[in-house]
């Protein structure tokens, strides 16, 4: 994929999205080195429907996309999925546009639309739908779902029933332009564990109502469209909404301000390998934090090297525990090394962080550093990696 053009649907069912490609931070936080794509659709049937706006960056493409597809005719329907501001920007200006267009969306979209805009004559332009109403567009029906909290409470997902489409939000989303090819899964997991992944349980429910529909392809709001093998990216789902470890290995996670603590965990990281496990490592001090939060999610078990700061452990850690701590982190066994020069207390505030924590094994070797390794401190580093193996 180099460009719109090349994104087909259907003969009926149009792309007309765009790319980001100069794109600092997503949600002023996470790296997007390949930008991101905020992606909208257009239906034409003998009553016209948009699937959702984009970003207020892409307003002027978008509207060229819209007009171009449209030719002459008029929208009658602009479908509100979701009014987080990268995907309803353009809501206002678009009814601006169109005058006669109805925006159909759920109750909770309406109440909460004029907390980002001022909407004259609100009441008569919406058409607030439930959960299993269809709406006749001709030769297509769209079917609407409710998906309260995957990952904002007014979420509505949209099945198409003729060309058996789901249109679904920011589910199946991930990072990356859609000019950028790419592997799914990497960019997906990062976005999903960082921006979905506390709203598990609603995850589950939306993947059972979807269980129920017969899909033949998969329209999300960041990526690209998924039209073959489907069952792929649902089992991932699956995995990632019910909190499994997607990969039996181990995280190595370091935060490290001179460098001793991060050659103590690196030395944990050869051991591992030695021993034939799965490992990964992250500097926290320097590495992405959302790909630290991603592998923290992927992996069985994790272990933590953290230096004791000011009475308690080195900020980085204490950053990354708390986002795995609001992102629900659970199911892991967690082993845990220590640095400190006078009073080590890393280990006994990482336990804290971590024990009101949904189902988490503390490992029960730790590993305690006097400012830097020394060969005595070579055996409770094998007990804790023997542990962790086991």
């Amino acid at each position: 994929i180099r460009d719109r053009n090349n994104v087909i649907i259907s003969d009926s069912i149009k792309y007309i999205g765009v790319d980001d490609t100069t794109l600092d931070l997503f949600e002023s936080q996470y790296i997007v080195p390949n930008g991101v794509s905020y992606n909208s659709y257009l239906i034409l049937d003998e009553k016209i429907a948009v699937m959702d706006t984009v970003d207020a960056r892409k307003t002027k493409e978008w509207f060229e996309n819209l007009d171009k597809e449209l030719k002459e005719h008029v929208p009658d329907y602009l479908i509100v999925s979701h009014l987080e501001p990268d995907h309803s920007a353009n809501i206002q200006l678009f009814t601006e546009k169109y005058k006669e267009a109805k925006l159909v969306l759920s109750a909770k979209a309406k109440a909460m639309l004029p907390q980002f805009f001022n909407i004259e004559g609100l009441d008569e332009r919406c058409i607030v739908v439930k959960e299993g109403e269809e709406l006749d567009l001709g030769n297509h029906h769209l079917k609407f779902i409710m998906a309260p909290m995957v990952h904002w409470p007014e979420v509505m997902v949209e099945y198409e029933t003729t060309e058996k489409i789901l249109f679904s939000a920011d589910g199946f989303g991930k990072f990356g332009a859609l000019s950028h090819d790419e592997d799914w899964a990497c960019e997906a997991r990062r976005y999903y564990f960082n921006i979905v992944g506390k709203y598990g349980a609603p995850v589950q429910t939306l993947l059972k109502k979807a269980s129920t529909l017969d899909i033949k392809m998969i329209c999300p709001l960041h990526g690209p469209i998924l039209k073959d093998n489907l069952g792929y990216y649902i089992d991932k789902y699956q995995i990632w909404s019910s909190y499994q470890s997607e990969d039996e290995g181990v995280l190595v996670a370091s935060a490290s301000i001179h460098g001793n603590t991060k050659e103590v965990a690196l030395k944990v990281v050869d051991l591992l390998k030695e021993k034939g496990v799965k490992v990964a490592f992250t500097d926290l001090t320097r590495d992405d934090m959302a790909e630290a939060v991603e592998d923290a999610f992927r992996y069985s078990k994790m272990i933590l090297a953290g230096a004791t700061y000011d009475g308690g452990v080195f900020s980085p850690m204490e950053d990354f525990l708390h986002r795995l701590q609001h992102k629900g982190y659970q199911n892991k066994t967690v082993g845990l090394i220590e640095n400190g020069s006078w009073a080590p207390l890393a280990n006994k505030v990482m336990k804290d962080m971590l024990t009101p924590m949904k189902n988490i094994t503390i490992c029960e070797n730790t590993v305690t550093i006097k400012s830097t390794y020394k060969d005595e401190n070579q055996e409770a580093i094998n007990q804790l990696v023997e542990e962790i193996c086991h």
